[in-house]
């Protein structure tokens, strides 16, 4: 199955930049993308204007609902920073020529992302052979997808012979509830409507221990970081910040209720998923594990996943040129 086509249309598409374009007409010096019903630290800052302060100017955030779609907003110029895109859209954008780079580990969450059969198949893991031929809800080119494909490698399903269909994850929720599709796959707040109506081949502990990382990344365009570093460092000190203030659970009682806010999600759901997400400090995102090395390595594996699938046309020979570390490391030094 051929599946290039929509994915590399999903990373030309600029719908939904309108929001975006306004903001630049305005005259705001940064633009940032983000994801609703996926709260984090960051929106704490965003919401009491401590990334205003600390650039010395209004920041205008846009939402959206896949990786991809950030990555055409980056390429059209409307959107300079993407909180938490997922690695898997950095690769595909990446793989076909887009110059964009990561210049943060901005969560990782194994638990967050994941598949759902529906409850009515009674498939499990022990079982999962019988997906062959299933029709499945997949929003191509993103975590999910690289989890989905992962997956069916390891229980040995032909996804040649699946029926995918290319859905947000609210979109495959509403499709697995109605019953037009067998197996949905996404996270969030998709993912939560999901399990209402199936459930998941594996944990987030055993797509781990298979190497299935899940993790997101801030990224933005290579001429907007070469030339707006110190901007891009202020912008992160001010997430990093951020992350270590949330790590003190002293500090949860006054956070959730704005991020669950700012995230259009209730504080009990919000707290559950914030429990499902790590946030490595600026310490451990530049070590080996992740941007001093393993991030790079395991870009390589993902984008040979998609190959071997025929979901792109072909990897770069290393993804070594898509981190900059500059950045953080100078905001480490803030």
């Amino acid at each position: 199955m051929k599946l290039t086509t929509k994915m590399m249309g999903a990373v030309a598409s600029i719908a939904m930049l309108s929001g975006a374009q306004a903001a630049m007409a305005d005259g705001h010096g940064l633009t940032v993308g983000y994801f609703l019903e996926w709260p984090m630290p960051f929106q704490f800052a965003k919401v009491n204007g401590t990334y205003d302060e600390a650039l010395g100017a209004p920041v205008t955030w846009v939402s959206f609902d896949t990786g991809t779609a950030m990555s055409a907003a980056m390429a059209s110029g409307d959107v300079d920073i993407s909180v938490s895109q997922g690695v898997p859209p950095f690769v595909v954008a990446t793989s076909a020529g887009q110059d964009i780079q990561i210049v943060d580990v901005a969560v990782s969450y194994s638990e967050n992302d994941n598949c759902v059969v529906a409850t009515g198949l009674e498939i499990d893991k022990d079982s999962a052979a019988e997906l062959a031929g299933k029709k499945v809800a997949v929003p191509l080119g993103t975590a999910a997808h690289y989890g989905f494909l992962s997956q069916m490698n390891h229980f040995g399903v032909d996804v040649a012979g699946m029926s995918v269909v290319d859905m947000a994850p609210a979109e495959g929720a509403a499709a697995l509830e109605q019953g037009s599709v067998d197996m949905a796959c996404g996270w969030g707040g998709g993912l939560r409507t999901m399990l209402k109506s199936g459930n998941v081949l594996l944990t987030g502990a055993e797509k781990e221990a298979l190497g299935i990382l899940v993790f997101d990344v801030s990224s933005a365009p290579a001429s907007f970081v070469a030339e707006n570093g110190e901007t891009v460092a202020k912008f992160l000190k001010v997430t990093a910040d951020a992350n270590a203030m949330w790590a003190d659970e002293a500090n949860h009682a006054k956070m959730l209720p704005v991020i669950a806010k700012d995230a259009g999600m209730d504080e009990a759901a919000t707290a559950s998923t914030l429990a499902g997400f790590a946030f490595p400090t600026v310490a451990d995102q530049l070590g080996e594990k992740w941007l001093g090395g393993g991030a790079q390595t395991f870009m390589k594996g993902v984008a040979d996943v998609f190959v071997n699938a025929k979901s792109i046309d072909g990897a770069l020979d290393s993804y070594s040129a898509t981190v900059n570390t500059g950045p953080l490391q100078a905001a480490s030094e803030m």
